[in-house]
């Protein structure tokens, strides 16, 4: 955001001193040299130029003035003049579309996607560790059941109720605290889709987690307010945005679907 400010900053000031250049012009002469004018005027047999050094009037012959090297540099700066104009516009409305799209989601930690211009919420799954001793309900600030061993991190259901028909699908995630995230690729076993594989490794009791991440690409739109979306289109299947901290298993769950067309 600073930096993006700064630039905006030092493109004002640059049009602002090619403004000023620009309103003055040089004169050029046959001979190479040239006078600081502020304007001129072609008449039959002479030029007639205001001196910027001199603050006042003068002539100099036609024949001595070389025409075409001048109007072209006028013409040169008047087109970069233009150009940065254009690009300082365009940065301006790229700037007030960002300050719409932030301000349409929520400041509430969660996931979202946009229909049209309505903000849609992401309702968050409810996770389960599924060792051979059975279901444990994961909950975030809850101790983590540690059974040595392989176990799956599930949510319930074959398919998700979120269903979209874009492969290219854009999501919006707020965080609450600096967390990793992504796009998680779930697999379906039975009445339930697994998130990740988990392995809890004896003695040490350090958690080993396999979720099947997709490509992502992201945009920082805010502190902690992100915009991502698949680096490729998604195959029809089970997938969910998720937000972890590796190893602490501590993994929230949006789940949603890419149906084919």
């Amino acid at each position: 955001v600073v930096y993006r400010h700064m630039r905006k900053y030092l493109l004002a000031l640059a049009i602002l001193a090619c403004t000023a250049w620009a309103a003055n012009l040089k004169l050029y002469m046959k001979d190479g040299s040239y006078h600081i004018v502020r304007e001129y005027q072609v008449q039959p047999d002479r030029v007639h130029f205001y001196s910027v050094e001199r603050s006042g009037w003068e002539d100099v012959p036609l024949d001595l003035v070389d025409l075409k090297r001048t109007a072209s540099e006028v013409a040169e700066r008047q087109a970069r003049l233009e150009e940065d104009t254009k690009v300082m516009a365009q940065e301006e409305k790229a700037e007030r579309e960002l300050e719409k799209e932030k301000a349409r989601i929520p400041q509430d930690p969660g996931a979202y996607w946009l229909l049209g211009n309505e903000v849609q919420v992401m309702k968050l799954a409810e996770s389960s560790i599924h060792t051979n001793k059975g279901r444990a309900i994961l909950k975030r600030l809850s101790p983590v059941p540690m059974v040595t061993g392989k176990a799956t991190l599930e949510i319930g259901g074959a398919h998700s109720l979120n269903l979209f028909t874009n492969p290219e699908q854009e999501f919006y995630l707020q965080l609450s605290e600096p967390e990793r995230f992504g796009i998680a690729k779930l697999n379906i076993k039975g009445a339930v889709r697994i998130v990740e594989n988990v392995t809890t490794l004896p003695v040490v009791n350090e958690i080993v987690e396999e979720p099947t991440m997709v490509d992502i690409l992201k945009k920082e739109l805010d502190g902690g307010l992100y915009k991502i979306w698949p680096k490729e289109k998604l195959e029809p299947g089970e997938y969910a945005v998720v937000e972890y901290t590796e190893s602490k298993l501590n993994i929230q769950v949006w789940d949603f679907a890419i149906k084919a067309k």
